[in-house]
């Protein structure tokens, strides 16, 4: 993360955070919510390691292809899985998103191998906002913007609230999983 590490260090807690929730969503009974469960759980484990500041460790440079071939490989799971389920297709952007940048780090100088020690002008040669950067931008804006709305409670049923879930099933908690996600995902391609 460029800016101040509380900043990175608040990315990282969130994103683990999210991480292993998603790693206890794997339990549901529901198998298509185990599966989906997994790669949110990969995609938030990614990202804290992605945004620990350099101050407080520098992975060395060969972490950065291995990231980008991790989440290479799920975005083609993604791909895969999103023949039967729609839902998977934000899990393809994200994991895109997330080699995308991991790829950028690989080929970024020896002093920018932190997330915190990127910016634009000295990855991209000073020419603004990459077109990738821009799209993945504008896409996980606007889903944060249609999950949060989603998380506005709507009016109850007149037959009544719906029986209890069992709370790793419950779908308002997947959602806010993936609305920090895709929030902290914002915050890691505005540092880029």
């Amino acid at each position: 993360m460029h800016g101040p590490v509380s900043a990175a260090w608040s990315l990282v807690a969130l994103c683990a955070a999210t991480g292993a929730y998603c790693l206890l969503r794997m339990r549901s009974a529901v198998e298509e919510q185990r599966r989906s469960a997994g790669g949110e759980a990969l995609m938030g484990f990614g990202m804290a390691a992605m945004a620990v500041p350099a101050a407080a460790f520098t992975p060395p440079d060969w972490a950065w292809p291995v990231y980008a071939a991790v989440f290479g490989l799920a975005a083609l799971r993604a791909l895969w899985a999103a023949r039967r389920d729609r839902h998977h297709l934000h899990h393809l952007v994200g994991a895109g998103a997330m080699a995308y940048m991991a790829a950028a780090m690989a080929v970024a100088p020896p002093a920018a191998h932190s997330m915190e020690g990127m910016s634009m002008e000295g990855m991209h040669g000073g020419t603004g906002v990459p077109a990738v950067t821009g799209a993945l931008l504008l896409y996980f804006t606007g889903y944060v913007l249609l999950s949060g709305a989603r998380l506005v409670p709507a009016a109850v049923a007149v037959g009544g609230p719906p029986p209890p879930a069992r709370w790793g099933d419950r779908p308002e908690l997947a959602l806010a999983c993936r609305l920090s996600m895709a929030i902290g995902m914002v915050a890691m391609l505005l540092t880029m």
